[in-house]
């Protein structure tokens, strides 16, 4: 007997979180594989909760991306779920308060849920490194992670000042209680119902900018030489982008095109031809800034979009990424525009 959706464990979860309205919209929204639908048990598995802070992310990302949430609309209008394909993410391999210095801060998450480290991509022209987390339970099925690494000690002495003003004094969304259980679910496998519901919204925080307000004179020394750093100082570990899987990403960017949505004017393939993406401008958003003892309102670039086409070799789904590819999306989120006060 099928069960209903909406009696899993996975939509239990996801309605702790999101409340069950908008977890409804979330389950008629994305393609769930049906292993991941299994009635409410005594405990949780790692993947039900991987895929309940996937689905929670990538609400997020829609909230904030104008075009996204367009299209996603778009293809529930036309009976069509989509197929998570990545989120991405980005970090700062540098001393950032009581928070882990890069990637370490999200993949002391990403483990004990089941994700294994998959592939790294040098970022050389970006001075990053990115590498692919990919789940080892469900890897086609549940969404990987793109997760780079800024490296400031590349960069200028004021730069690398400048980085630690902004994020030195970072918090940690983790307390103690919260590292024991994640310790646990990377032992087990699994936890029950009361850790989860409670570890849930605290993994979900770590998707979050973890520092403050900052000076204005230090975001421009940032844009001044790395656009990626500059966002990573206004947007925090927030999920850069969220990936839709689609069958044929020239008829998909066609189509966003001719409805005068913001997609970028090519698609990136990878050295092998079997992945090509493309995807929509970045949203603009509005962020504060201090500047002589005042708090200053500024459009600069939010996250944004993206679709991916891949193609099967003889391993399977080729689930890998391209630095190329990765360097060409990263341009998504370049340009700001000028302050005002408010």
């Amino acid at each position: 007997m099928t069960t209903n959706p909406l009696e899993t464990g996975l939509f239990r979860l996801l309605s702790s979180l999101l409340g069950e309205a908008e977890a409804q919209t979330a389950f008629a929204q994305l393609q769930l594989l049906p292993a991941l639908l299994q009635p409410v048990g005594e405990r949780v598995t790692r993947a039900e909760l991987a895929q309940a802070l996937n689905m929670a992310l990538f609400v997020d990302v829609t909230r904030r991306v104008p075009a996204g949430a367009a299209y996603v609309a778009d293809c529930q209008r036309a009976g069509q779920r989509l197929v998570f394909d990545h989120g991405a993410l980005r970090t700062v391999a540098w001393p950032s308060g009581a928070l882990p210095p890069g990637e370490a801060a999200i993949t002391r998450v990403l483990r004990p849920l089941g994700f294994a480290h998959a592939e790294t991509y040098p970022l050389t022209r970006l001075k990053m490194t990115g590498r692919s987390w990919r789940h080892q339970d469900f890897p086609e099925d549940i969404a990987q992670f793109f997760v780079s690494e800024l490296h400031p000690e590349q960069f200028s002495g004021e730069f690398q000042a400048a980085v630690s003003r902004v994020i030195g004094a970072s918090r940690d969304p983790l307390g103690p209680e919260d590292l024991a259980a994640l310790e646990r679910l990377a032992r087990d496998k699994q936890l029950p119902w009361g850790e989860a519901l409670r570890l849930l919204p605290r993994l979900r925080a770590c998707f979050e900018r973890q520092h403050g307000v900052f000076e204005l004179a230090d975001y421009e020394r940032l844009l001044a030489e790395s656009a990626e750093m500059a966002w990573i100082a206004t947007e925090g570990n927030a999920f850069n982008h969220a990936t839709d899987r689609v069958a044929n990403i020239e008829a998909v960017a066609d189509l966003q095109r001719a409805l005068d949505r913001p997609i970028k004017d090519t698609i990136e393939t990878s050295k092998s031809g079997r992945v090509r993406q493309t995807a929509f401008r970045a949203a603009t958003v509005q962020r504060q800034f201090l500047h002589e003892g005042q708090l200053l309102s500024r459009s600069v670039p939010g996250s944004f979009h993206e679709f991916i086409q891949r193609e099967r070799d003889e391993q399977g789904l080729d689930l890998r990424f391209d630095a190329g590819n990765a360097t060409g999306i990263f341009k998504m989120t370049a340009g700001a525009a000028p302050a005002e006060a408010c």
